[in-house]
């Protein structure tokens, strides 16, 4: 696994050998991150404030610093993930421009961040974990107006469009890369 492009493009990352973690692959992430940085969300990178939501390894958000993003807040609740996620972070020397929030991310209570203009939620398949992050968050001031909210899930998952429209989530596309699917949301007031 590499970063793919901007600042500390080639970099290695650290990989986590959990059996309950899966990396988004490296062809979905620059899919992803070409999407966001061209096309209807102009250039969403730069400056961006992200969200990180079951970091893993931090690659998403640590990809959106390379990219231009101003700040990425991770959330991940493994200890072995977390330890490769600051690893990962000082490998990059990104700790200036990162916060590590060492919990579970469908269970916040609050939001002592930022609201962030992008969000991540690659939760493990088939919990509905992304969804209910977006939501909480939501809720919680944590995410911007208008803010791009990715949902990746496996791509036989079901997404629940009317509650995610009842707090306030206008669904922009979905995309399927193999196994994976990634849903894109617009957050509003």
């Amino acid at each position: 696994m590499r970063i793919i492009a901007g600042s500390r493009r080639g970099a290695k990352l650290t990989k986590l050998d959990a059996t309950n973690t899966r990396p988004t692959a490296d062809r979905v992430r620059e899919s992803l991150f070409n999407i966001l940085d061209g096309g209807r969300f102009g250039r969403a990178l730069h400056g961006a404030v992200v969200i990180d939501a079951f970091a893993g390894t931090g690659a998403l958000g640590l990809e959106a610093l390379s990219r231009g993003a101003a700040s990425a807040c991770f959330i991940e609740q493994s200890a072995d993930a977390l330890l490769v996620l600051r690893a990962n972070i000082k490998k990059l020397d990104m700790h200036r421009h990162s916060q590590v929030i060492a919990g579970d991310a469908t269970s916040l209570l609050h939001w002592p961040h930022a609201p962030a203009t992008i969000l991540f939620a690659d939760a493990p398949y088939h919990t509905g974990g992304g969804q209910k992050t977006a939501i909480t968050l939501q809720s919680l001031g944590g995410l911007a107006a208008d803010a791009i909210v990715i949902l990746e899930t496996h791509k036989s998952e079901a997404i629940d469009h009317g509650q995610l429209a009842a707090a306030f989530f206008a669904h922009d596309e979905t995309r399927i890369y193999g196994k994976a699917a990634l849903h894109f949301y617009r957050a509003s007031s």
